[in-house]
């Protein structure tokens, strides 16, 4: 006998084990962010600190201006270091919690799917136009889904791309200002 008491209780259990997926993985990634910062907090205090001691024991003003221009190097080298970590950990978590969305949505509509195609089984005489009608709206609403997530992971692709080009572009550039300061 059909029991949809029983479909709904598993599709619960299906959403709170995603539930719990989805904490994990926010505690995780929310670690990591919490360690990248107290690492570059560190690298902050430990290049100011070598700066002053640096500019206490410069003996001219020349070996200053050279000190400043070093420093301020180090610095958008640290800051371009930082938010290059700080993108690959956005994009990490973003593959994670994509992944974890195509798993639950994947679940959810197999669910559901099961739930409509034992419902239409069960369902009284003369219902017919009623469990197509289901049934159609359920498969649109799948379909629309799934062109919806191949849009958005086209447009995750793209601006990683550029963001990837961006950052090379940046990495070019400060190499290019270092190598025309040595000369």
């Amino acid at each position: 006998m059909y029991n949809a008491t029983e479909q709904f209780s598993e599709l619960n259990k299906a959403s709170v084990s995603s539930a719990i997926k989805l904490a994990s993985l926010s505690i995780e990634n929310a670690e990591k962010l919490v360690q990248l910062n107290i690492n570059a907090a560190k690298l902050a205090i430990a290049q100011a600190v070598e700066g002053a001691q640096a500019a206490a024991s410069a003996k001219d003003v020349q070996e200053l201006l050279s000190l400043r221009a070093k420093l301020a190097e180090v610095g958008v080298q640290s800051a371009t270091g930082y938010s290059r970590t700080l993108y690959e950990l956005s994009s990490q978590a973003q593959a994670g919690f994509s992944a974890l969305a195509e798993e639950s949505w994947s679940s959810y509509t197999k669910g559901v799917a099961a739930w409509v195609e034992k419902a239409s089984q069960n369902a009284p005489a003369g219902s017919d136009v009623a469990v197509n009608a289901l049934k159609s709206t359920f498969a649109a609403s799948t379909a629309a889904f799934d062109q919806f997530q191949k849009a958005t992971k086209q447009v995750v692709d793209l601006a990683d791309a550029s963001v990837r080009a961006a950052a090379a572009n940046a990495s070019k550039v400060t190499t290019s200002i270092k190598t025309k300061r040595a000369a």
